[in-house]
């Protein structure tokens, strides 16, 4: 069996969910975790961000439902409006930590959420990736590198094609795969616990 976090750098729900992906990730060490780019914003999505009404609202609610930060930082860099969350961008550089750390793709994905929604770096910049790198322990240099590496792109599409490939429309979503079949574990909000409970029914005869 192994896991797989499909996701959005830029999606505030996935930045919500991420206290609960550490907390599965550490009481699951034996489960690897494969993380995957869901693509939120491509394409004709990829607008300013005040064409996103609820923005302020949705942030508030998950805030309240998970006790996920939006620090004051991220609250600067969106104050205008005029800040466009790229998903491809975001892709790019989720796939140059995942390169950098493999075994880490589950706590790099969110501490680049952090990165985003607590210190306000936007994830089209190679200085966020600089500083989830530094922060983590990894080759800085070696990550932005990867983020602007022609590879990377090529990654971020290679993401996008498996999250439509396992059917996933909504982030972030958690997945069990055992035998090529997956099975949802977690959508949109969900504890830890009740992930445990899912794996548990998976793993009973």
């Amino acid at each position: 069996m192994k896991v797989v976090y499909v996701f959005d750098a830029y999606c505030g729900w996935s930045h919500g969910f991420s206290g609960t992906l550490r907390e599965v990730v550490a009481r699951h060490p034996e489960l690897p975790v494969e993380v995957v780019s869901g693509g939120l914003f491509t394409g004709s999505r990829r607008v300013p961000i005040r064409e996103f009404g609820h923005v302020q609202g949705a942030n508030a609610k998950i805030a309240e439902l998970t006790g996920a930060e939006f620090g004051e930082a991220y609250e600067r860099l969106i104050a205008d409006g005029s800040f466009v969350m790229d998903s491809g961008a975001a892709a790019r550089g989720v796939a140059a930590l995942r390169q950098a750390a493999p075994d880490r793709a589950a706590e790099l994905a969110a501490a680049l959420q952090d990165a985003f929604y607590i210190d306000g770096h936007s994830l089209s910049a190679p200085a966020a990736y600089r500083t989830v790198a530094e922060r983590a322990g990894l080759d800085a240099d070696a990550v932005v590198a990867a983020f602007e590496a022609p590879e990377a792109q090529a990654a971020a599409e290679a993401g996008f094609h498996r999250a439509a490939e396992l059917g996933v429309t909504g982030f972030p979503t958690l997945l069990a795969v055992v035998g090529g079949h997956a099975t949802t574990l977690a959508h949109g909000h969900a504890t830890a616990d009740g992930i445990d409970r899912h794996l548990t029914d998976l793993r009973t005869p």
